[in-house]
């Protein structure tokens, strides 16, 4: 989701604007169900409108040749690829991007389409992963500014800290696999988060601030057939939006009819939502022993379930053990959410949670030729970065915050804003569930 700002100043003159981010679905770069496909710049890229995009990115114009963007839809009928790359590309001009700076954004979406195609085979009689040929790993090393031998050695051989020493650990073909997922969408988003911070910096100016409109659109309630801690995060977030909504319509109006004197018997909507987001939110809630689980190495998906089953089954209400239904995606609980019923499946949300790096390919990213990466990943700190010494405590991870952490900060900050706003609310109403006119 997002908010966009405009800024005046005392007088009413325009001022600047601003654009915060909410929540990016950054599985979607790796992974779309049936009916979704990748984000837009993908196949803006492969519609063949730039050739000499094609040419300087080694790709086709095909996106079955890539398989992080054809797994569901590769196009939408509403939506012209092609000219849709042309507004893209004149954006960048517009907004003041450095011809050095858009070529770094076209080569790094470039490199995710060959990360997606990287092979990679068991050694016989070893639980050892090994290049099944180099050609993609090639391609996406030299879009990244990286030695390829060296970006295969890191993902097969990484470097991991053990006590106070680094030693070499192997790597099955299913653990490089995801390590290439997990860097591929950690590019995608830092430089996606980038290019948000560059486009603000252009609508800044020195000219005094005193009012803002602001625009909030943000994804609404999901219930799929599948649904995961994405999905709790976007649900939670609508619970606490739909609690200001009922806060500001129903109670602050009520409140008013009072104020006036008129007769006017106070009525409850039954739209209480607290009870679920507490149960989210608050110690000992879900997100909190999702963070607690995460401090502990030996801590599992099944471990994270049981002690969400000691705290919550029967004692709060809104928490209920799910229905599981032959034929449907495994359900691990269930929510009663003020829109429906969700049952979520949690299989992989403590690594989705710590969101961890192969630290090895990540110093091969911060020493690349490639400014543009060597810049998206000049500060990052991993789960295992020591602080230095004399540079606060130097504890493991300080610096290093979770997804739902960092979920929790952003959004506290965002019902903050909204606060201190007078809101006016654009309802819509889904008229069916296949998007049919």
């Amino acid at each position: 989701g997002k908010f966009i700002r405009i800024h005046f100043g005392a007088t009413g003159k325009l001022a600047s604007a601003d654009i915060e981010t909410y929540l990016l679905e950054k599985s979607r770069v790796i992974f779309q169900l049936k009916a979704e496909r990748n984000y837009h710049i993908f196949y803006q890229i492969l519609s063949n409108k730039k050739p000499e995009l094609l040419d300087m990115l080694l790709v086709t114009n095909n996106p079955y040749d890539y398989a992080f963007v054809s797994q569901g839809e590769v196009s939408v009928a509403s939506i012209d690829d092609s000219e849709e790359l042309a507004a893209t590309d004149s954006a960048f001009d517009v907004l003041g991007f450095t011809p050095e700076e858009k070529a770094g954004v076209y080569k790094l979406t470039g490199a995710i389409m060959h990360y997606g195609n990287m092979k990679f085979k068991q050694k016989q009689r070893e639980e050892q992963a090994e290049p099944d040929g180099t050609e993609d790993a090639d391609k996406s090393a030299y879009l990244m500014g990286l030695n390829s031998a060296d970006l295969l050695k890191g993902l097969c051989h990484p470097r991991v800290k053990v006590g106070n020493e680094y030693v070499t650990k192997g790597q099955n073909v299913q653990q490089v696999y995801y390590s290439i997922g997990a860097l591929a969408k950690a590019v995608y988003e830092k430089m996606f988060n980038w290019m948000v911070t560059r486009i603000n910096a252009t609508l800044e100016t020195r000219q005094p601030r005193q009012y803002f409109i602001g625009v909030l659109d943000i994804a609404g309630f999901e219930i799929f057939d599948f649904n995961s801690f994405e999905q709790l995060c976007i649900n939670f977030t609508n619970e606490k939006l739909q609690q200001f909504f009922n806060h500001h319509m129903f109670v602050l109006e009520q409140e008013e009819y009072k104020k006036e004197g008129i007769e006017w018997e106070f009525i409850d909507f039954g739209m209480d939502l607290q009870a679920c987001i507490d149960l989210i939110e608050k110690p000992m809630g879900i997100m909190s022993i999702l963070e607690e689980e995460c401090m502990f190495p030996k801590a599992t998906d099944m471990t994270f379930k049981a002690k969400l089953f000691d705290n919550h089954l029967g004692k709060s209400s809104n928490f209920q053990k799910p229905r599981n239904i032959k034929g449907k995606p495994e359900a691990h609980f269930s929510l009663i959410h003020y829109a429906g019923t969700v049952d979520y499946n949690i299989i992989g949300w403590l690594q989705k949670n710590k969101d961890p790096l192969n630290e090895t390919v990540v110093e091969l990213y911060k020493k690349s030729s490639l400014k543009m990466l060597s810049t998206l990943f000049a500060n990052y700190a991993g789960f295992d970065t020591p602080i230095e010494k004399g540079k606060g405590k130097a504890k493991k991870g300080s610096s290093f915050q979770t997804v739902s952490a960092l979920h929790r900060e952003n959004l506290n900050k965002l019902m903050t804003n909204l606060r201190s706003t007078h809101p006016h609310f654009v309802r819509c109403i889904i008229p069916n569930e296949t998007k049919s006119p």
